[in-house]
C-alpha cells in the first residue's frame, strides 16, 4: 500500500503531520518523557515513551503509517527507523514539538509549551 504522505525519506513536514491528523490518514506517536508529554502536546496523537516503544509497538495498527513526533526530531527518527525495521510504514515530523509550536500551531493543553528535555 502506498503511503499518503509525502515523503522522500524517513521524515514528513509539520504539514505533512497536520494533514494526517485532520484526515485521520496516520497515526501519530508522541515518544518523549511523561513530563514532556503533560507540558504540551499535538492534539490527536497518542502518547508512547521512546523507552517503552518495543512494547508499545503491539497497540499500533499496521496497515496504517504511523508518525513519530518528539521534542526536536532526534528520538523520533529513532523510533521511525526502528518501526520501518518491523515493517510499519513509519516516519519522523521533521523539527518536532518545537518546530510545530514555533509555526504558530496549537499545543493541548490550552496554554501547553514545548518542555526542555
Amino acid at each position: 500500500m502506498a503511503s499518503p504522505l509525502q515523503s522522500n525519506g524517513l521524515e514528513v513536514t509539520t504539514e505533512s503531520t497536520a494533514g494526517a491528523l485532520a484526515d485521520e490518514s496516520a497515526q501519530v506517536v508522541d515518544v518523549r518523557e511523561d513530563y514532556e508529554r503533560e507540558a504540551g502536546y499535538v492534539a490527536g496523537s497518542r502518547h508512547i515513551q521512546l523507552a517503552q516503544l518495543a512494547a508499545g509497538a503491539a497497540e499500533l495498527d499496521p496497515d496504517r503509517p504511523v508518525i513519530f513526533v518528539c521534542r526536536v526530531g532526534a528520538r523520533s527518527l529513532m523510533a521511525a527507523q526502528a518501526l520501518r525495521t518491523a515493517g510499519f510504514d513509519a516516519y519522523s515530523m521533521a523539527g518536532g514539538v518545537k518546530q510545530w509550536a514555533d509555526e504558530g500551531r496549537p499545543l493541548a493543553p490550552d496554554g501547553g509549551y514545548v518542555a526542555d528535555h
